[in-house]
């Protein structure tokens, strides 16, 4: 792939499966096809849903919502426990299409993926026609819908893929980013979560425009190194490349408790035992880390994490139980009951990462 192409010149599409987990299960079991669907856990138990059906979406159930709550909302949804092994299989699938037209891919997660078609191997001249083949081909091979986003960057094209779910395609030309942009939400923009959203809605930045006519230095002071990346974003403008083969970022263990605790010696228990199964995969993959995340999910689903680097690689348990014991400090574990803990290493040791052959997996 050339790099010497201007940014403004390139091919960037953006494909985002519409409800995977739930479409894969309204495919495979024609009953349930026009029916609310949530793929995850039991609304009895502790569960989560992880994905839910168009059909189910209308009652307002969303991802990642307890499953006790998402019930409520539509009680007569189709509960289904997820079946990773088989939404892999289709996710290697999506990736033999997408190598058709691309080597540059950059996957996300196991159903969306970004590729930069600005050379690709059909030699077709449009992106906007290489977007309809993809969707086209995954319909007709897969029996499944997937929504486009095509533009010259990353942030454009993930934008345009949810601009018009389900079953969109949305093009976005270069002279068209900033007006695209003008009135959307702030919120629109990936890395603006709810805190920062409420930052900005203090200061009465709504749309994207609103930041546009705040001076960076102002949005500097209010949100540090993201306030100069936030006033670009909001103008259509983001230079990252589609990153073909990323070197892993980090590895963690989680879990999430069969029922909240609030002793601080069960919590600590727990987590040692995660850190133990940290330790079994740094010492499968051959890699040590330089800093430690600890992740913390409280009852009422509020998260946190806390990290701290060390001036040096380690894959020491000691060491690592040492820093998550500090880290525990700076939390209100054993005050505020816990729903979820977990550790991640991360910095990993450039020595190291460079003797591995890592590829990127769906």
């Amino acid at each position: 792939m050339s790099h010497s192409i201007e940014p403004q010149n390139r091919k960037i599409i953006h494909v985002d499966m519409d409800a995977f987990f739930a479409s894969v299960e309204q495919r495979d079991n024609p009953a349930l096809r026009g029916q609310c669907v949530i793929v995850g856990g039991s609304p009895k138990s502790r569960g989560v849903v992880c994905a839910a059906s168009y059909e189910a979406r209308q009652f307002g159930v969303k991802s990642a919502m307890a499953s006790a709550q998402a019930i409520k909302l539509c009680p007569q949804a189709h509960f289904i426990g997820p079946n990773f092994q088989k939404y892999q299989q289709i996710a290697l699938q999506l990736k033999e299409v997408f190598q058709e037209y691309s080597d540059q891919i950059e996957p996300l997660s196991l159903d969306e993926a970004y590729l930069d078609v600005t050379e690709n191997k059909k030699n077709i001249p449009s992106a906007t026609h290489t977007a309809k083949e993809i969707k086209s081909q995954i319909a007709k091979e897969m029996n499944l819908i997937a929504s486009c986003g095509v533009a010259h960057n990353k942030l454009l094209a993930k934008i345009a893929s949810d601009y018009k779910k389900p079953n969109g395609l949305c093009v976005i030309k270069p002279h068209e980013a900033k007006d695209f942009m003008r009135n959307l939400p702030v919120s629109i923009i990936p890395g603006v979560g709810r805190v920062t959203q409420r930052k900005l809605e203090k200061h009465n930045i709504l749309i994207c425009q609103d930041i546009w006519k705040s001076p960076k230095v102002h949005l500097t002071k209010l949100l540090g190194q993201f306030g100069p990346v936030l006033y670009n974003y909001a103008q259509g403008i983001d230079t990252r490349p589609v990153q073909a083969k990323g070197k892993r970022q980090s590895l963690g263990s989680e879990v999430t408790l069969s029922q909240d605790l609030l002793d601080i010696g069960e919590i600590k228990i727990t987590l040692y035992n995660e850190i133990d199964h940290l330790i079994r995969r740094l010492s499968e993959k051959g890699l040590k880390g330089k800093t430690i995340t600890l992740k913390i999910k409280y009852h009422d689903f509020t998260t946190i994490t806390r990290s701290t680097t060390l001036p040096f690689a380690t894959d020491d348990r000691e060491t690592i139980k040492e820093e998550c014991h500090r880290l525990l400090k700076k939390t209100l574990v054993g005050q505020k009951k816990l729903r979820l803990i977990g550790v991640s290493i991360s910095h990993f040791d450039q020595i190291m990462m460079d003797t591995l052959q890592l590829t990127f997996k769906f």
